[in-house]
């Protein structure tokens, strides 16, 4: 049986290799873009090595203190989890680097040939993700036979999600703020205008925040859904079905990927309509959801279990791609939420942000309700071991999921070398085109990240509460561990729960203010100092606004990562489980609700400047448009930095809480 998941998983990596080879093969496009494209590779490989410095010396220090406190297989998990988490980030973010440039030069050919190798390049960090993810859990268990032993596995994954979305989202949004606000509001320059020194660090950011960062966050939520589901496969059920169940949908739904990107393609057509753009990207998901279902259901039966399980499957697909829709509709150009940021920015930034905060808040009503319903008809169908299995259906596609997100950088990154590069109107218009779709794809895929995450989140603090009581036997404890409403531990701990993710949001915005600060003053200080670049005599210092938002973004990393750890830790060994246990439930409600919240609507504030931008209320340059500019300002830090950064935070505190459980029964203050 562990033979189909190795296989397929060998077989989604060999599939990246051959997407990369066609990516690379086609035209690099002028002398000019290609210099500009080099600077963009080179400030996004000098930050990833400056992170994964940093990185690293938080890896060694855990990898010790688990090699001693728990196991020296827990160690070598974590450490093999964090390798790679940190690979499938690199690999990715390298190709992406390399396919902004060729999709520029695609464009020259027409809008079928630049979105087939905007797309090719995407997926390739999307089979990257999986392979080495379904890989990774696959040979560990078959190696261990054991699946307590691989949770390490998933904690080295969580911790560089963390990193790689905090250092990504810093790094993406203090440049994109501050080549904004000077670059547009003060100077009166278009976005993406080779005048403004941020430009490069501003393109760098798009793949280090939304290509790397999204790779290591869906890498590690799939890692943590697999092994939950595993545990509470072996904890529920008897023999190995159960426990192989997880990877064996995750394998074949790596076929049913693999179908999916060879349908997304786009006629040869004079017409450049975003409808038709997205389309093609919704054909492609639907068609692997599509094939995966009818795979579940032959692999489903071939497993032992009966159609309740197979019913939960199709949960997990139907919740992935209804928070898609929901996703869109709040996000997109197209529909009325952003509409209505767009029309009250007529009247000045203020009414602008207040609209924005509405509509953010607004929007997370149905995904809450999407995930009620998805936990209530798990739960109902197959029991707790039920909503692991349908997250992990809800993982499964994510090898496309990822293409569609990578996407985006991809195409952003296109648009700013077409227009630095000077390229004719006829192929800026395609980049514009196929960069506002990718902005859409952007925040549709953070609303699968999250709900994924909170659901994966559940599935932990299920397999948690059942090593509790595993613990307490071994410990000699009588009765089973429950969390009552009334005990006032369980009141404290969701109360320190429910605060953790709004502290650490506060950490992350404040970490791209400053850093921002930092990049506007240094851009108002060439354009004062070196008259020449407004003039287009003197090229300005890209290289100066790389290194400070490089420093930067290392440099905040320290804090929001001990907040994963510690109060997990804290709570646990001074106030026990049951405070621990109602520490996970606040942190997983509040953490879901504020990072849909702040995606959503960031994205939102986004796309009605772009609304405006496309020649609605007075067009570029308006008073509106600048409005406009000031709320995507604000929501920037909302979208790319905190709200992201909170997936990996709720589940690596559920998995540092599994980790050390069995210590803390023993060792708590309060038993």
């Amino acid at each position: 049986m562990m033979l189909l998941p190795i296989a397929a998983s060998i077989l989604a990596i060999v599939f990246a290799v051959f997407l990369t080879l066609n990516v690379l093969k086609k035209d690099e496009g002028t002398p000019k873009m290609i210099e500009i494209s080099n600077a963009i590779k080179e400030g996004a490989m000098a930050y990833l090595k400056r992170q994964y410095t940093v990185i690293a010396v938080f890896a060694i220090i855990l990898t010790a203190v688990l090699w001693f406190a728990i196991n020296p297989y827990t160690a070598i998990g974590f450490a093999l989890g964090a390798i790679c988490s940190a690979l499938a980030g690199f690999i990715g973010m390298n190709v992406s680097v390399r396919s902004n440039l060729r999709t520029a030069a695609a464009a020259k050919k027409g809008l079928s040939e630049a979105m087939n190798v905007a797309v090719r390049g995407g997926a390739v960090t999307g089979f990257v993700v999986v392979g080495l993810a379904l890989l990774g859990v696959s040979l560990l268990y078959m190696l261990f036979n054991d699946i307590k032993l691989i949770i390490g596995f998933g904690f080295g994954a969580s911790l560089i999600s963390l990193f790689a979305r905090v250092g990504g989202g810093i790094y993406t949004k203090a440049a994109d703020v501050g080549a904004d606000l000077v670059g547009k509001v003060e100077a009166g320059i278009p976005e993406d205008d080779p005048r403004n020194p941020a430009v490069i660090a501003d393109n760098v950011g798009d793949n280090v925040g939304d290509c790397a960062g999204m790779a290591a966050d869906i890498f590690e939520t799939y890692v943590v859904t697999a092994i939950a589901a595993m545990l509470l496969g072996a904890l529920t059920f008897s023999g190995t079905a159960a426990i192989m169940y997880p990877l064996m949908l995750g394998a074949v739904a790596l076929f049913a990927s693999m179908v999916g990107i060879a349908m997304v393609r786009i006629g040869n057509t004079k017409k450049v309509a975003g409808k038709a753009i997205m389309g093609a990207l919704y054909k492609g998901l639907f068609t692997s959801a599509i094939l995966a279902a009818i795979l579940f259901y032959f692999v489903t039966g071939w497993m032992g279990f009966g159609m309740n399980m197979y019913y939960v499957t199709l949960v997990g697909l139907a919740i992935t791609i209804l928070i898609n829709i929901i996703t869109e509709y709040w996000t997109s150009t197209e529909f009325k939420p952003v509409r209505m940021i767009a029309e009250a920015s007529q009247t000045g930034p203020g009414t602008n942000v207040i609209t924005g905060l509405a509509i953010g808040l607004k929007s997370t009503l149905f995904p809450m309700l999407l995930v009620i319903a998805g936990i209530f008809a798990a739960y109902t169908l197959a029991g707790v071991y039920g909503i692991a299995i349908a997250t992990m259906s809800m993982l499964s596609l994510a090898a496309i999921i990822v293409t569609i997100d990578s996407y985006g950088p991809i195409t952003d990154n296109a648009g700013g070398i077409a227009e630095m590069a000077n390229l004719p109107s006829g192929v800026r218009k395609i980049t514009d085109a196929l960069d506002a779709v990718g902005n859409t794809t952007k925040a549709v895929t953070k609303g699968f990240a999250i709900g994924s995450a909170a659901l994966a989140a559940l599935a932990l603090f299920a397999a948690f509460n059942q090593e509790v009581n595993i613990a307490r036997a071994a410990a000699g404890m009588t009765g089973d561990f429950a969390l009552l409403i009334t005990d006032p531990l369980v009141l404290i701990g969701l109360f320190i729960g429910g605060v953790i993710p709004f502290v650490f949001s506060a950490y992350c915005m404040q970490a791209v203010a400053k850093a921002a600060f930092s990049i506007v003053s240094e851009v108002r200080r060439q354009f004062k100092t070196m008259p020449g670049i407004m003039k287009g005599t003197t090229k300005p210092d890209y290289a100066k606004c790389v290194d400070i938002v490089t420093a930067a973004a290392q440099k905040e990393l320290i804090i929001p990562g001990l907040l994963s750890i510690i109060p997990p830790l804290a709570v646990g060994f001074l106030l026990g489980p049951k405070a621990l246990g109602g520490m996970l439930i606040g942190s997983i409600v509040t953490g879901f609700l504020l990072a849909v919240q702040m995606t959503t609507g960031g994205a939102a504030w986004d796309n009605a400047k772009k609304y405006i931008e496309s020649g609605k209320y007075g067009g570029k340059g308006s008073y509106a448009h600048k409005a406009a500019v000031v709320g995507d300002t604000v929501g920037d830090p909302f979208k790319d930095t905190a709200g992201p950064a909170l997936n990996p935070l709720i589940k690596v505190m559920n998995i540092v809480a599994l980790l050390f459980i069995t210590l803390i029964v023993t060792y708590s203050v309060i038993p």
